[in-house]
């Protein structure tokens, strides 16, 4: 499914493909981390990662290398994103339905010679989604490709000896999609679609990956707020609505004495309805240390 279960979510929100192409030099590293504090000695951080990456870039630094050597705890979305086959039978489970309809007779009228062109240049064929449900398709057509992703390298580096806290995990992250109305599905498809009518969208790639690379904030943020993100409903289940669910979780890991090191998509830092803005406004000093 080209892909798709190797990232699931985190490559529909916040990660461009890894295409494949000799990726530019890119700049010194220095992405996004903050340390929170609490008035009883509460400590933890907060690293936005990103889900992709092309080869050879290095993403850490001193700075990350202190704060998860003090932390105790790794909290991500997922914590069995290496493991495919677990991923993959959950998605199996959820978005099958048999006697869906042709894939272009789920979107709009004016968006289905887009999604005709998009099959007919990719081969695929109707036959392939009759059991399949419109969310479900909009996935299997994500063309990312989290191998090199930040997540799943700390999930190796973590080990056996670090306790993995997991935010959501892939049961929750696909319901997501799968409660969504069927316009909203259909909204996402004609998006995934969009994408891919592009073609090689290896200069977004490395856009999005200096700026990640940089900390730049201004332009994560801008990220949260262009694509399917821009659509208000979109926005509250994939984004905002998740965002308070986990900012609740982080502060009962710090309050019970916890250290985490939460490492979550970069798109879910930022902004007014971002985990730091959230977490300060639950009385938590937030501090950017890089």
């Amino acid at each position: 499914m080209r892909g798709l279960l190797a990232g699931v979510l985190l490559l529909v929100l916040f990660a461009p493909s890894a295409a494949c192409h000799r990726p530019p030099p890119h700049p010194p590293a220095s992405p996004a981390i903050w340390e929170v504090t609490g008035a009883r000695g509460e400590r933890g951080y907060l690293f936005g990662t990103i889900h992709a990456l092309p080869d050879g870039v290095e993403w850490r630094t001193p700075e990350f290398g202190r704060a998860f050597a003090d932390a105790n705890v790794l909290a991500v979305e997922i914590a069995n994103l290496n493991s495919p086959q677990d991923l993959s039978a959950v998605f199996t489970r959820l978005a099958t339905t048999p006697g869906q309809q042709p894939v272009e007779l789920r979107v709009p009228a004016d968006k289905r010679a887009l999604i005709e062109r998009v099959m007919k240049r990719n081969g695929l064929k109707d036959a392939d989604y009759a059991a399949m449900e419109t969310w479900g398709v909009a996935l299997a057509w994500s063309h990312g490709e989290s191998g090199n992703g930040v997540d799943r390298a700390l999930l190796k580096q973590a080990g056996a000896g670090r306790r993995i806290v997991e935010l959501e995990g892939v049961e929750r992250q696909l319901s997501l999609f799968d409660r969504l109305p069927q316009a909203r599905q259909s909204d996402l498809l004609v998006k995934v679609a969009a994408d891919l009518d592009k073609g090689d969208d290896a200069p977004t790639l490395d856009t999005r990956v200096d700026g990640w690379l940089k900390g730049n904030i201004a332009q994560l943020e801008t990220e949260t707020r262009t694509g399917m993100l821009a659509n208000p409903e979109l926005r509250r289940v994939l984004l905002v609505d998740r965002n308070r669910d986990w900012a609740a979780r982080i502060a009962t890991l710090l309050e019970t004495g916890a250290r985490p090191l939460v490492a979550v998509g970069a798109a879910h830092m930022v902004g007014p309805d971002g985990l730091v803005a959230l977490l300060e406004r639950r009385g938590y000093r937030v501090k950017r240390i890089q």
